[in-house]
């Protein structure tokens, strides 16, 4: 190979050199015919424009369209005058449209997409088209389409300031937090520079994204530790649940927090005491948050106390199991009663100021024998049921597609942010 690449470059370069070549100068009149390519230019399919938002509860038909960047008075009017449109669009929030205009950013045609439920199969579609004699409107329904997506992002703020930033709908964000809620207390325990993959269905409309499904698996670095989820159902079961990669199911007896994690929760850090000049970490959590937001059984129980309490204000307290008991203080309202069975999640009241507090924020314990324990080890530690024997051959071969899958959306991440 080598003595016939050397044997190609003297060939090459025995060859005359191109600026010693003799040139010849050539000039010929042209006619050129451009009428009929006028003639297409002119006959050729309309220009057509194209725009996509969603709709506001505030929204007019002249707002809307001004969006939509459509100039056209007479369909402002048409979606103010027809029952469908109107139905459809005025006063609606959170409905995909589309429209398409001409050169002139006249409507041809609005499209409107929407369920009609959350747990809906199918969606809603309204179609406003403009024919000889003006605008038609017709509503009719299509099937969801379920497709697979896959993100990442790194926590620099808050976990939905980075959703936010990888585009992931808020959805997946609360799922997010619900399904690590036994493992990690998004209130208090995150930290910058945690990251997290996410793989979720995606319900769309004629193509178009309408909202997120269920999380199909997910990872969480908290702190340096990372935490694994896959969802599974296993063949001929009722319903399903997540587990870790081992097959532990996520499901535990106690939440790490009280309060379900939300964007109205999302910012707040845990507080100084404001009276007894301290931090009460070793006897409780103090969470801030706004007044009226709910507040949470962390596991199942029986109401002990539910009413005033001193520094504690509205306060209830909730026995579980094993000498256990959770204690939840200045509510603003208490929405059990003593003696009252209870179960993880349910809502025991509102977050107020009420005793001791000069703001609002919940104060939570967890006892054991009347000992103040760390919430998060607390859960951490609680007994979860793992994959039953006769389905973990079925299990084991989903998580190993669900590593494959979290690989792929980290990888993800990391371009994104080179």
């Amino acid at each position: 190979m080598l003595i016939g690449a050397g044997g190609s470059y003297a060939v090459a370069a025995l060859g005359p050199d191109a600026a010693d070549l003799p040139v010849r100068e050539i000039v010929q009149p042209l006619s050129l015919d451009l009428s009929s390519q006028l003639t297409a230019a002119n006959t050729a399919a309309p220009l057509r424009l194209y725009r996509s938002d969603t709709t506001r509860s505030s929204d007019s038909a002249d707002g809307l369209l001004r969006r939509l960047g459509l100039a056209d008075p007479a369909a402002a009017d048409f979606v103010r005058t027809n029952p469908l449109a109107r139905k459809a669009l005025l006063g609606r929030a959170g409905r995909l449209v589309t429209a398409e205009a001409d050169d002139l950013h006249r409507l041809q045609q609005l499209t409107v997409r929407w369920m009609a439920r959350d747990d809906a199969l199918e969606f809603e579609r309204l179609t406003i088209e403009r024919d000889a004699n003006g605008f038609v409107a017709r509503q009719d329904t299509g099937k969801l389409q379920a497709t697979t997506r896959m993100a990442g992002g790194t926590i620099q703020t808050s976990l939905f300031a980075a959703t936010d930033d990888a585009r992931i709908p808020d959805h997946v964000a609360t799922q997010l937090a619900d399904i690590f809620a036994g493992d990690i207390d998004f209130h208090r325990a995150l930290r910058r520079d945690d990251r997290f993959s996410v793989v979720y269905e995606s319900l769309e409309a004629d193509g178009e994204p309408l909202r997120a499904g269920r999380v199909l698996s997910a990872e969480f670095v908290n702190n340096g530790k990372t935490f694994q989820a896959v969802w599974f159902q296993e063949a001929g079961a009722a319903r399903g649940d997540y587990y870790n990669m081992n097959g532990q199911n996520l499901r535990r007896a106690y939440l790490a927090s009280p309060l379900a994690f939300s964007r109205v929760t999302s910012g707040f850090k845990m507080r100084f005491h404001p009276i007894l000049q301290t931090w009460r970490a070793h006897l409780g959590v103090d969470y801030g948050a706004p007044t009226g937001t709910p507040v949470r059984a962390v596991g199942d129980g029986v109401v002990e106390t539910a009413g005033w309490q001193n520094g504690f204000g509205n306060m209830v307290m909730v026995k579980h199991r094993n000498g256990h008991s959770t204690v939840y203080a200045h509510l603003s309202r208490i929405d059990v009663k003593r003696g009252q069975s209870v179960g993880q999640s349910q809502t025991l009241g509102a977050v107020g100021a009420t005793g001791w507090a000069t703001g609002p924020h919940l104060h939570f314990e967890f006892r054991v024998n009347g000992q103040q324990k760390d919430p998060l080890l607390m859960a951490r530690q609680s007994e979860s049921i793992p994959v039953p024997e006769h389905a973990r051959a079925q299990f084991l071969q989903q998580a190993a597609a669900a590593r494959v899958d979290l690989s792929a959306a980290a990888t993800l991440q990391v371009a994104s942010i080179q």
